[in-house]
């Protein structure tokens, strides 16, 4: 809840039990209900089935449904929710699957086989400088308050997605951690207005 006093637009929850950042929809909930007006609640599942989504769905009042895994644009697209696809990146190539999804895209960098998400690591930004895509595009994957105004200053993001580079251990937020980082976004040049801690 501290981060949504720092001026986030989002907070993520993670439906993924094979991460450490794993919740419970009911405690997930239960922190939904308690968040301030304007601040969105995203839920992130990673090769859910539909009825595992639903499920949560019921339980937990989320605003956005983050894809992670292997989802196709035909799932993200028949969702009740908006949705955030995410698409790792690690080589020029990988661009092209972006436009495949309509619907915002979450870039990150690419984890090893079989691991889904980042793991803290930056990908090489000037593979996305010049990316157009007709939806949102948001960045990931390494981000902390050293290197956010860089990262502001490769192209205009809708938002930015951070979790390990405002942590103690995976899953353990750290209060400075998180208001230096929003510090370093609200002190770039290139801030925009969006921030996003996952």
């Amino acid at each position: 809840m501290h981060a949504a006093t720092l001026g986030v637009d989002a907070l993520g929850f993670v439906f993924y039990p094979a991460s450490p950042r794993y919740i419970e929809p009911g405690a997930a909930a239960a922190i939904i209900r308690q968040l301030p007006p304007f601040v969105s609640a995203v839920g992130l599942f990673v090769n859910a089935s539909q009825s595992e989504i639903d499920a949560v769905l019921d339980i937990c009042p989320l605003d956005i449904l983050q894809m992670h895994g292997d989802e196709s644009s035909a799932f993200c697209a028949a969702q009740t929710r908006r949705v955030i696809k995410a698409v790792a990146m690690h080589e020029a190539a990988d661009t092209a699957r972006i436009a495949d999804f309509d619907c915002a895209v979450l870039l990150d960098a690419r984890a090893p086989s079989g691991v889904y998400g980042g793991a803290g690591k930056a990908f090489d930004w000037a593979l996305v400088e010049e990316l157009e895509h007709a939806h949102p595009l948001i960045l990931a994957g390494g981000l902390h308050a050293d290197n956010v105004a860089q990262a502001l200053a490769v192209r205009h993001w809708d938002a930015l997605d951070v979790s390990s580079g405002v942590e103690i251990s995976p899953g353990i937020k750290d209060g400075e951690k998180l208001q230096r980082f929003m510090a370093a976004v609200h002190g770039s040049a290139h801030y925009a207005g969006n921030g996003v801690v996952d």
